[in-house]
């Protein structure tokens, strides 16, 4: 069966297959990524470690330690934990980039652990980023990371793949972000929630490797969980091209892993000749879950927010609306390269950033910042006026100097602009490109460098069905029930959150005990439903169950309750990963919820709908009277960290 390129990526980092098994969209897998990134939270994933009874990694060259989001602060408390985190990676023998070094994510492209054609992952959700290069980078837990420092692997949910072509070439002054934002903007209900985007198309040639990163960095905020573009000419002089600058070339000051003849552990003629020989390649007949088509030549600059990524205003539109400004922003792992500060120095030169406004500079990593020191960009941005800050995450996170404050307003070359991620909840923000970062910061309100006139952008979007598999063909490993069943309980909520789901006042009570959460699951959304839901029910939600916070009670209070299990339209990702977790089974059934909403209405938040259902592992079917849905398989993966009772036995059974 053909594979498309996220399929062929995981087929070659899957573990524990069958002979001649491919993997493809929608079923569970052991994987072994080339490497793990944890930056600020290591020390989380240190405890986690620590507590499921690991003394040693599985292979110490598979992490990679990096501190970047808190590095403003001097603290003792932060500073004890950095110390911490370094000597554990020294005791470890893990490579380990201290607060100062730059971003994480710019670290694993630019040190090739993000190598293309590989699978890197990392516990924070821009990931994504790694595709840019043509390395599938998804997001992970902490408990997968500790999985992964342990094992070396934890599982993956292979997600629906959406394709995304892109035709023609961007205009003069448009740039990545642009086209991302208009992405996020236009495609804003949804639609590739949870998927994977492989971006193909005549346009892709035309997009730098920075443009790229940027376009993958914010499929993040996009709703997906990777954004991989293919390995062509483009990534291949990357490459080679960064051979040398990693050998002979790096700028004098920067930190590099050359062995002092010009030779890098992982971007060397060695690898790049070995990558040039087996590169994966979508199949012709590959399947994709929806297939977008947009034309490059029509995106125009935009900005986006306030307060939300996918709310979106042209330029053009902004420039007339006279929008004050007090702190603009080039900073973060989505704008901060070589490339972005070019712009944004090419911009500001000669000029002065507007009395009033706050501009705050940080390059993605050191090497960034001395090769832009070495073009002149900083320099021209520092005369300009702007504010600079160490190599580092800080005000992208809220975090260090240069804060938003109550009523303010933000241009930023940033990913997120949340209300109160940037600083105070009375502020607004909006991201758009560099060069639009600079011209809004000299002028004092947002504009750009040139006024581009918005048209109709040139987009499409198309959805495929796939056939159902074959029944009977998943294997039932011993102790896992061939068929589960119960009655089913109806929530109909759709984007049910974590909150609704468990209370976030209970989530920090450590001597909460199993009872006491299976006693207050789902009372934000219905104080009835303990009364209502019963031990040994099966629970029915509507679409995007379980979005929002990542506290992991939201699922493991339900199966303390006695819910055997919970079928929905649509899991946030996260979600599911917790639920598992913990060894408890979500499966998603778009089609009964569907015909369930039509049965039973809103009226009433929690049903007992006197259905009895039987989830037919076997044959990969939801059995109900008069009618019979398929379901993607529950493989062994899924059925052996069930078995266990969770990802963190699991392991414990492997060390």
């Amino acid at each position: 069966m053909a594979q498309n390129l996220i399929e062929k990526i995981a087929q070659r980092y899957a573990v524990g297959l069958a002979d001649g098994q491919e993997v493809h969209s929608g079923e569970y897998v052991f994987i072994k990524p080339a490497h793990v990134m944890t930056h600020d939270n290591t020390a989380a994933v240190m405890k986690k470690f620590k507590s499921i009874g690991a003394a040693k990694m599985n292979d110490p060259r598979q992490p990679v330690f990096t501190l970047d989001h808190n590095i403003q602060d001097t603290g003792e408390k932060n500073l004890a934990k950095y110390s911490s985190i370094g000597d554990f990676a020294k005791d470890m023998g893990v490579d380990f980039y201290p607060a100062g070094r730059g971003i994480g994510h710019q670290i694993m492209c630019d040190e090739g652990y993000a190598f293309p054609g590989k699978m890197a992952v990392a516990s924070d959700s821009h990931s994504n980023i790694y595709g840019g290069l043509g390395c599938l980078g998804t997001p992970v837990v902490r408990t997968d990371a500790a999985a992964i420092w342990a094992t070396g692997q934890t599982w993956w949910l292979i997600p629906p793949v959406a394709k995304c072509v892109l035709t023609g070439k961007l205009k003069a002054g448009v740039t990545g972000k642009d086209v991302i934002i208009s992405l996020c903007g236009i495609f804003n209900n949804d639609e590739v929630l949870n998927h994977a985007i492989e971006f193909t198309g005549d346009g892709v040639k035309g997009l730098s490797v920075d443009q790229r990163l940027t376009i993958a960095n914010m499929t993040t905020e996009w709703g997906a969980l990777a954004g991989v573009f293919p390995i062509d000419d483009v990534t291949m002089n990357w490459l080679k091209d960064r051979s040398g600058f990693v050998g002979s070339r790096a700028p004098e000051g920067v930190p590099s892993e050359s062995d002092g003849n010009g030779t890098h552990p992982r971007i060397n003629p060695e690898t790049i000749a070995a990558l040039e020989k087996d590169v994966p390649v979508t199949d012709a007949d590959a399947f994709y879950a929806k297939v977008l088509e947009v034309d490059l030549s029509t995106i125009t600059p935009h900005i986006s927010g306030p307060d939300h990524v996918k709310v979106m205003t042209s330029v053009a539109d902004a420039d007339k609306m006279d929008m004050k400004i007090q702190k603009a922003y080039l900073v973060s792992c989505v704008n901060s390269r070589i490339e972005d500060i070019s712009q944004a120095a090419e911009v500001i030169k000669g000029k002065k950033v507007a009395p009033g406004v706050e501009l705050y500079i940080a390059a993605a990593s050191t090497e960034v910042e001395a090769e832009s020191k070495r073009r002149g960009d900083w320099q021209a941005l520092l005369d300009a006026g702007a504010i600079p800050l160490p190599p580092g995450c800080g005000p992208c996170i809220g975090m260090g100097k240069g804060l938003l404050e109550d009523g303010e307003v933000g241009i930023s070359a940033t990913n997120r602009n949340f209300k109160g991620r940037m600083g105070s909840r009375e502020a607004k923000a909006y991201l758009a490109s560099p060069a639009v970062v600079a011209a809004s910061a000299v002028e004092g309100r947002i504009t750009g460098p040139e006024i581009l006139e918005p048209g109709k952008t040139s987009v499409s979007i198309s959805e495929n069905k796939k056939e159902a598999g074959a029944s009977g063909s998943v294997e039932i490993l011993e102790g896992m029930p061939a068929v589960i069943e119960g009655e089913i309980v109806f929530c109909h909520q759709d984007n049910l959150n974590t909150d609704g789901i468990y209370p976030g006042k209970y989530t920090y009570n450590e001597d909460i005990t199993p009872d006491e959460q299976a006693e207050v699951a789902m009372e934000n959304y219905d104080p009835d439903f303990g009364s209502i839901a019963k031990d040994g029910d099966i629970l029915a939600g509507g679409f995007n169950f379980g979005t929002g916070s990542s506290r992991e009670q939201a699922a493991t209070a339900l199966k303390y309750k006695g819910i055997r299990l919970i079928l929905a339209g649509s899991f946030s990702e996260t979600y599911k990963r917790n639920a598992l977790n913990n060894g408890f089974l979500t499966i998603e059934a778009p089609e009964l919820i569907t015909d369930l909403k039509e049965k039973f209405g809103i009226e009433k938040l929690t049903v007992r709908t006197g259905i009895e259902a039987k989830i037919d592992l076997a044959a990969s079917k939801i059995i109900t009277p008069g009618k019979e849905y398929s379901i993607s398989p529950v493989g062994s993966t899924a059925q052996e960290l069930i078995l266990s009772e969770g990802l963190e036995n699991w392991i414990k059974k492997r060390i």
